[in-house]
């Protein structure tokens, strides 16, 4: 499916490799610690083949242009999770940080969300993210995913950060951003009649 600047897909074994060079740079291993191994990417792989395999749906492989065979850029996108004991649906991003800062996540987190919540009629989505991962929580920021509270989901560590978005929160956000919009361009116009 292309939208916008990217091409998403349902992820393959054949992005095995990318996925283990994201997840094993050193950058990506500062904000989300953890396993870089080619067996760890493989059944993170899995993972997601079985959740699109089940629901129809998943964590999409993200590509640069509106063709498949683009720049594989990371990985992202819905998947149901147990969040404190209770299954929900959440929000998940994993670029390379070749990607970082160009918009790209935001992108894709928008569509996920017109997804949930169009399509899915989600009531909400959740995104854990660990506290060092600044990357992903400025993205989660600005998609208008609220801070919620803190997780100890993983032991050792400092709790994650739990994030959330509602249908009606989002329509909130989608109506002050275009209130926004029509003022910058009502004072633009005021300001090219002076």
């Amino acid at each position: 499916m292309a939208s916008g600047r990217l091409f998403l897909r349902a992820p393959t074994v054949a992005d095995l490799d990318r996925l283990q060079q994201i997840q094993a740079d050193a950058l990506t291993q500062r904000v989300k610690p953890g396993p870089a191994t080619r067996q760890s990417s493989l059944e993170q792989l899995q993972t997601w083949q079985l959740h699109w395999q089940r629901w129809g749906f998943g964590c999409w492989a993200l590509s640069a242009g509106a063709q498949e065979g683009g720049e594989l850029l990371g990985f992202g996108g819905l998947m149901w999770q147990s969040v404190d004991g209770r299954q929900s649906l959440c929000l998940s991003l994993l670029f390379h940080p070749q990607a970082w800062g160009l918009g790209y996540a935001t992108e894709m987190g928008q569509l996920a969300l017109e997804l949930a919540f169009q399509h899915l009629h989600a009531p909400a989505v959740l995104a854990l993210v660990r506290p060092t991962d600044l990357p992903t929580r400025r993205t989660l920021e600005r998609l208008g995913m609220r801070l919620k509270g803190a997780l100890a989901d993983l032991p050792g560590q400092a709790p994650s950060l739990l994030f959330e978005m509602t249908p009606a929160h989002l329509a909130h956000c989608r109506q002050r951003q275009q209130q926004d919009a029509q003022g910058v361009s009502a004072s633009a116009f005021g300001v090219l009649n002076a």
